[in-house]
């Protein structure tokens, strides 16, 4: 589950650098666009926050994956002695 977290995060911050970099070239002001720049930084921001939560939750998963998988092998360890 931390894999499908990490993909996530990734996307998720590629897609606030695009949002960004939107903001900052003149594809906002061609005819047909959004063209409100405040909007694709506000979009940015929130997808960089939502990626950076994403991450931790995958770090965190990560982990009490490990730890899981340590204190199995101790008791395994300990039944086997």
């Amino acid at each position: 589950m931390g894999r499908n977290l990490y993909i996530l995060a990734a996307t998720l911050f590629v897609l606030a650098l695009i949002s960004c970099g939107v903001a900052y070239t003149n594809i906002a002001q061609q005819p047909g666009s959004p063209g409100d720049i405040a909007l694709w930084r506000t979009t940015g921001l929130a997808l960089l926050v939502l990626a950076l939560v994403v991450a931790l939750a995958a770090i965190l998963s990560s982990l009490f994956e490990q730890v899981e998988r340590r204190a199995e092998e101790e008791r395994r360890k300990r039944r086997d002695r």
